[in-house]
């Protein structure tokens, strides 16, 4: 009982370190802006929850208003 005990501790700590060394995320990027604009409105947001982390990047062309 007491050998099983520690390989169960020993793989969750391997599996702790894994998880700790790098963790898998995700990237995503929607730019629907247009080419020639130099300055596109944009809203970005990140979540790391730890275990696994979201970034989120989305960019347009707002309407100019000549006048």
């Amino acid at each position: 009982m007491n050998q099983r005990r520690r390989i169960a501790i020993a793989a969750t700590g391997a599996a702790l370190a894994l998880v700790a060394f790098k963790h898998p995320s995700a990237d995503l990027k929607i730019m629907t802006h247009e080419a020639r604009d130099t300055s596109p409105h944009r809203i970005q947001a990140a979540i790391d929850l730890g275990l696994v982390g979201f970034s989120v990047l989305y960019t347009w062309t707002a309407p100019r208003i000549t006048g």
